[in-house]
């Protein structure tokens, strides 16, 4: 380094001591608030930018914008004065730290769609100052932030590691989680330079309890691949699991909880109506698509996505099977009520939901379909399924009168008793009613 990139460093390094280092948060969703806050409690001050009008004004009147970030979080952070959002990204030039977190989606043909993440770059690259950090949270392919992020942030003529310092460091949220949150997540954190990758350790070592520092970007963006791969395979195994054992008359829950009381040697992984949320439907397909590059077919994860992409195939022909053989009735026509929208319990979040794909599927053959989901009151707007957009969740009042239920998303906050109850016919991805007696020749495991 030169005594001037001595001196850059320096001054960032000193001011992230002093928590005096302004943090610029792009992206105010399930990522970037829940940093907004950890980041708050560590004494920084936070702007909070996005591209979405009304969730600045939310924010700065510390009114919630997702549940499962609690309204009262959202108010200390707006009450500690070290606060405020915005979508002007000129102000991206009196930030210290910048720190990505907008979404990596697929394309519709299942291939890495980097728009967000490229253009949040050249909007940084616009208004860059010698001295920042930058760092990349979204989920990639291995070599995005040095091939795409790196080449955008330098197009003015600032170099990385010389004027400017560059890392990723892989989201690990999991929303809706009551034991971990952002500052007890251990926080990978890479760059491609010794400078950079001090001052994001510095940084992130302000605001959770541990960091775990690899040799250069390309290995975190690896990282967060690896886990969510991990989680992917081994739910399609389930998954297939529940599909064999139940043509043999076994239920794939109970085989799963006694083998999970071996102590070492085994993970357990749940069966479900398929995958959703931004990362394990998605990332596996990151590295799939990367790997063509160097002419590795990666077929072990591509089967992985194909048996769960399937699920809910599965699952409606269950329905249509136990609608056959206990009410003889066909689905065309029938009245279905789909308990959950969300793609996981106990949160708000619909993204890769396949809730949505099971509503569409039973709606295409003919059924007249109604969702109920506390968390859920009305469908936005998706890329995916633009057509639901405006759909409203019935009052749980009118949960009676279907020919089935069918249970998606095991909300804590429905009383899955209560359903069994009012239908003759329950059908359930999500062992949600395992522990009612009354009313079992009603319920069906899918």
């Amino acid at each position: 380094m030169t005594q001037t990139q001595n001196k850059l460093a320096a001054t960032l390094a000193e001011r992230l001591t002093a928590r005096s280092a302004a943090i610029g948060i792009i992206g105010m969703g399930y990522v970037g608030q829940p940093l907004a806050i950890a980041a708050n409690r560590a004494g920084f001050d936070i702007t909070g930018f996005d591209v979405d009008p009304a969730k600045v004004t939310m924010l700065n009147r510390g009114e919630q914008v997702l549940r499962t970030v609690p309204a009262a979080q959202i108010k200390a952070l707006l009450d500690s004065g070290r606060f405020r959002s915005t979508a002007d990204m000129a102000e991206l030039a009196k930030m210290d730290v910048i720190v990505i977190c907008v979404p990596t989606p697929l394309n519709r043909t299942r291939e890495p769609d980097l728009s967000y993440v490229e253009a949040t770059a050249r909007t940084i690259g616009a208004h860059i100052r010698p001295g920042q950090l930058v760092s990349l949270e979204s989920t990639t392919y291995p070599g995005t932030t040095r091939d795409v992020v790196q080449p955008l942030l330098e197009a003015g003529g600032v170099k990385v590691g010389e004027d400017i310092f560059l890392a990723f460091s892989p989201e690990r949220e999991d929303p809706g989680n009551p034991n971990f949150h952002t500052s007890n997540i251990p926080k990978v954190v890479g760059a491609d330079d010794d400078a950079s990758r001090t001052l994001a350790s510095q940084f992130y070592a302000s605001t959770v309890d541990k960091i775990v520092p690899v040799s250069n970007a390309a290995t975190a963006e690896s990282v967060k691949l690896v886990e969510n791969i991990f989680r992917s395979v081994n739910i399609a195994m389930v998954n297939e699991l529940k599909v064999i054992f139940s043509e043999m008359g076994i239920n794939v829950w109970e085989v799963i909880d006694a083998a999970k009381t071996k102590p070492f040697g085994f993970m357990p992984f749940y069966p479900g109506p398929g995958l959703g949320g931004h990362c394990i439907p998605i990332d596996p397909f990151y590295l799939s698509w990367k790997a063509r590059e160097y002419g590795i077919n990666t077929r072990f994860i591509e089967l992985a996505g194909e048996i769960n992409r399937d699920m809910p195939r599965y699952v409606v022909n269950t329905l249509v099977d136990a609608l056959s053989r206990r009410k003889k009735k066909s689905l065309n026509g029938a009245r279905i009520l789909l308990s959950g929208l969300a793609y996981k319990k106990n949160v708000d979040d619909l993204r890769e939901s396949p809730a949505l794909a099971l509503l569409e599927m039973m709606e295409a053959q003919g059924a007249h379909v109604d969702f109920y989901d506390p968390f859920i009151p009305v469908v936005p707007m998706t890329r995916e399924h633009a057509a639901l957009a405006g759909r409203r969740s019935i009052a749980w009042t009118d949960i009676g009168g279907y020919d089935a239920i069918l249970i998606a998303t095991d909300h804590d906050d429905v009383d899955h008793g209560a359903l069994v109850a009012a239908c003759d016919l329950v059908v359930d991805t999500r062992n949600a009613t395992a522990r009612i007696e009354a009313g079992r020749e009603r319920i069906v495991p899918a």
